[in-house]
């Protein structure tokens, strides 16, 4: 079955509400979509949205990279050749994560549509489902707990707050919520690379109380060898976000004394499925538990870490609440979510349909 075409667009994607991180305010997102149309018709969606201040490129770049000249070779292939297909994608794109991530995708969804079955069911299903978290960006205390509230409304229970502006009002925050809600949430945070040792230190103490999950990234994206002197406590709480970008920080992290205890994988800084699946092996066999994470994404990639993360044995946290706040999408289905709990739909493919 021969690929007919490949082609690359942009979507430009408003946000029901804006939000506040450490070192920006998103409004809107763009989303770059890849269609790879089979001779039968079957059509495979990819889609990226790739973060400059991660992976030094955006979606311009992915756009840029992914032109007919470049995609030309694609096309005539034969989709059963699956694994030769995406080698070629990684050598190609291997300094373009978001041109990678989406072709992969697009290539994983049109072969397992072309088979008749769920993309996980042929990456080899490990669980059922996850609950995920929801996203609270820096605010204030008050529009922190009321953005909290709604969550918890909407059958929400774990609830990430975003932090790194003033360690100070982080704890405030983070105590704040606890008294309020108690024991009916789970509370991760993210520092987005905010704090120091020190900083984390200090942190750790005075938030110990409070029962965090997990503490995301709390250090820069290249202090590996400062995280791996942390205390155990601390590093087990550790998720690399920013300094896992790819296998090869898998094993820097992984080697010696582990500088964390979670790796937060995203299909958007890895590259997509094939890279992201190669991290979750250096896990299992390193003893590191995994949460999958996301940026404001179209719920097709949404969909394709959702496959990806219950495939994984390793698999303890989910965080795919990108596509979330979208005030509108390309694709509709792909996942159902009730009560903070994502699963797949059981339809071949992603389980996408296009709007």
């Amino acid at each position: 079955m021969k690929i007919r075409s490949i082609v690359a667009s942009c979507e430009d994607l408003q946000l029901i509400r804006p939000y506040t991180i450490a070192y920006k305010t998103v409004t809107a997102v763009e989303n770059v979509v890849v269609k790879v149309e089979l001779e039968n018709g079957i059509i495979g969606l990819g889609t990226a949205n790739p973060s400059k201040y991660v992976v030094g490129s955006d979606t311009a770049d992915t756009l840029r990279a992914l032109q007919p000249e470049l995609l030309a070779p694609f096309q005539g292939k034969d989709i059963r050749e699956f694994y030769s297909l995406l080698q070629q994608v990684h050598q190609l794109f291997r300094q373009e994560a978001g041109a990678a991530a989406a072709l992969d995708i697009a290539l994983h969804d049109a072969f397992t549509c072309w088979l008749g079955v769920p993309l996980v069911s042929f990456l080899g299903q490990a669980a059922a489902g996850l609950p995920t978290s929801i996203t609270i960006g820096i605010r204030n205390v008050v529009d922190t707990l009321a953005e909290a509230r709604e969550y918890i409304d909407r059958g929400f229970r774990i609830i990430k707050v975003k932090l790194g502006h003033s360690a100070e009002d982080d704890v405030e925050r983070l105590v704040k919520l606890r008294e309020a809600f108690g024991d009916a949430i789970v509370i991760r945070v993210d520092a987005n690379q905010g704090y120091t040792a020190n900083e984390l230190l200090k942190f750790y103490r005075k938030t110990l109380s409070l029962s965090l999950e997990l503490i995301e990234q709390p250090m820069p994206a290249n202090a590996i060898e400062e995280m791996k002197q942390l205390p155990p406590e601390i590093k087990k709480l550790v998720a690399a976000d920013e300094s896992l970008v790819s296998p090869a920080n898998a094993f820097q992290l992984a080697d010696g004394p582990a500088a964390c205890g979670i790796y937060n994988i995203k299909l958007m800084k890895c590259g997509g499925i094939q890279p992201a699946r190669e991290i979750a092996t250096i896990a299992r066999h390193a003893g590191i538990e995994l949460m999958w994470g996301c940026n404001d994404e179209s719920i097709v990639s949404i969909s394709a870490a959702l496959h990806a993360a219950l495939a994984s044995p390793a698999t303890r946290y989910l965080d795919l609440d990108g596509s979330f706040d979208l005030a509108r999408d390309i694709v509709s289905g792909g996942f159902t979510v009730k009560d903070g709990y994502m699963s797949l739909t059981g339809q071949p493919g992603l389980g996408v349909r296009v709007l």
